[in-house]
Parts: structure tokens; sequence; C-alpha cells
């Protein structure tokens, strides 16, 4: 379990490092002096750094993570920053599995009673900030379920044997051999199920002797 106490003073460059993070090239190391190329300066910026170890996004040394390899495809990033946030927070999300539809105010409190009362009010004001700014830009929508259902061998076997037997009915009208009357003939095929149940084979016997007989 675990929950990250990083917090950020201001969230209004929030967006705007996110956006430059996946248009730049990774970078070895990502540490304050890397925010300051990409034209973040201030001593606020630098809270971020601690905030991405916190995500899992970089290790202790600044390098970068699988997670933020996968973070830099822009189709997946905020899916795999939902599973940062999930990962970082995982105390919260034990409370409430939806964290992330939870007011600043109510993550505050939670965050009171995680942190035993050992942070101050103001430090847990910044903390329930950082979180919504992190669960506001995290993609929470689930996997699209397939429609599609994969049938199994044991299950196409059920439904071959529930299939009602089929009959083929052949009417064989011969040529006039002479007589004055033509003469009919009658070939009736049928096709049984494959099972092991005698009594199927008893009803279908019994039924064409009702009919046919």
């Amino acid at each position: 379990m675990a929950l990250s106490t990083s917090y950020l003073v201001t969230t209004k460059n929030f967006d705007a490092i996110f956006t430059a993070l996946l248009s730049a090239k990774a970078p070895s190391s990502l540490s304050t002096g890397f925010l300051k190329t990409l034209g973040f300066t201030s001593s606020n910026d630098s809270l971020y750094i601690r905030l991405f170890k916190d995500l899992g996004l970089i290790d202790q040394s600044n390098a970068p993570t699988e997670k933020y390899f996968r973070f830099l495809d822009q189709a997946e990033s905020r899916k795999v920053m939902a599973e940062c946030v999930e990962e970082a927070y995982s105390d919260l999300f034990a409370i409430n599995k939806k964290a992330y539809e939870l007011t600043e105010t109510e993550v505050k409190n939670k965050f009171k009673t995680l942190t035993q009362g050992s942070k101050e009010d103001n430090i847990l004001a910044l903390m329930a900030k950082t979180f919504k700014a992190l669960a506001d830009y995290a993609d929470w929508s689930k996997p699209i379920q397939p429609t599609s259902k994969t049938t199994t061998a044991a299950e196409k076997k059920e439904e071959k044997h529930s299939e009602p037997p089929k009959e083929t009915v052949i009417k064989h009208v011969p040529l006039n051999d002479g007589n004055d009357k033509p003469s009919l003939h009658y070939n009736i095929q049928i096709h049984l199920p494959e099972t092991r149940d005698t009594a199927v084979y008893d009803a279908i016997f019994k039924s064409l002797k009702e009919h046919l007989f």
C-alpha cells in the first residue's frame, strides 16, 4: 500500500509541463535542469521531480522508467497516468475505488485520516489539490469489452448435441416399367445426433413408427 505525500504549491503549470514532456525527447535524467531546458525555471516547478518519483515515472536517480516511456505514447498517456495515480495513492483507493470522483475537500479529509493527523492542514490541502489535478488529467475510462463471444470446444460439442436430429427424405419416382400405373418408392435417410443417451434414439424410432408405419 502507498500514499504519496508529494504536493505542488501551485498547479498553474500542470498541463503545460505534461504537454512539454510528451513533446520532448526522453531525457537520460529527468531533473530540475531538464525542466529548465523546457522553460520551467520556477522553484515551484522543481516540486514535480518528487511527484514524478512517487508516480513511478522516474526512479530514485531520476532516470525515466518503463512507465515513463509508455506515458510518451500520447494515445495512452492519460491511461498510463491513471495507473500511476492508482498505485501512488493505493491507500486512498483502498477506501474508495472511485477516489478520482471525490471532491478536493473529501480527498483532504481522507488524507487527514490516512496520515493520522501528522500533516498540517495547509499541507493536506496542497496534497488534495495535487491529487485532484492528477485525477482530472488521467483517463479513468474502462477498456471496451469485446462484443463477440469466443466459443470453446466444449461449448461447440454441447451445441452440436443439443441440435435436433436432421431428417432427409428423398423421394424417387422411377420411370414407368410397363405397367399402367407408375410405382412410387420412398428412401428415408436419418442423420442421428452424436449422443450416448439411448433415450434419444428410442424417441426418434418411436416417432418414425407412429408417423410412417
